[in-house]
């Protein structure tokens, strides 16, 4: 699943789980953002520039988490309950990143688990760089 326009679908497709979804991206390993974005009529908490500068540290961040796979066993998500809202990570075979933010009182026991099962080709087959 390597297709832009199919990894635009599936942004969308986590965005349509839950109601209080606000955002779904695909950010790829130098921290660049390949698919999706913001739930429509929404509005990002941060300006754009920020928005570059935490996809680079996500990237780095998702990289470095390797380092612990041998004794942990691999990272499926990580999630930051914030102030504000909400922010899932997904790492995938080849240290890209989904990033979904989601309204706090969003249900943080099922919607991840849900994400994994939509994400769940892009997990098991070699996907193209970006």
């Amino acid at each position: 699943m390597d297709n832009v326009e199919e990894l635009e679908k599936m942004c969308q497709d986590i965005i349509a789980l839950d109601s209080k979804m606000r955002s779904a991206r695909l950010i790829n390993s130098r921290g660049h953002l390949i698919a999706g974005g913001m739930k429509e009529g929404l509005l990002s908490l941060e300006a754009q520039k920020q928005d570059e500068m935490m996809f680079m540290e996500l990237a780095l961040r998702v990289r470095m988490r390797h380092e612990f796979d041998k004794e942990f066993g691999e990272v499926h998500f990580s999630m930051s309950y914030r102030e504000k809202v909400i922010v899932m990570s997904f790492p995938l075979n080849n240290d890209d990143v989904i990033l979904i933010s989601c309204e706090k009182d969003a249900d943080f026991g099922k919607i991840p688990f849900d994400i994994l099962k939509i994400i769940a080709p892009l997990k098991s087959s070699p996907m193209k760089t970006f």
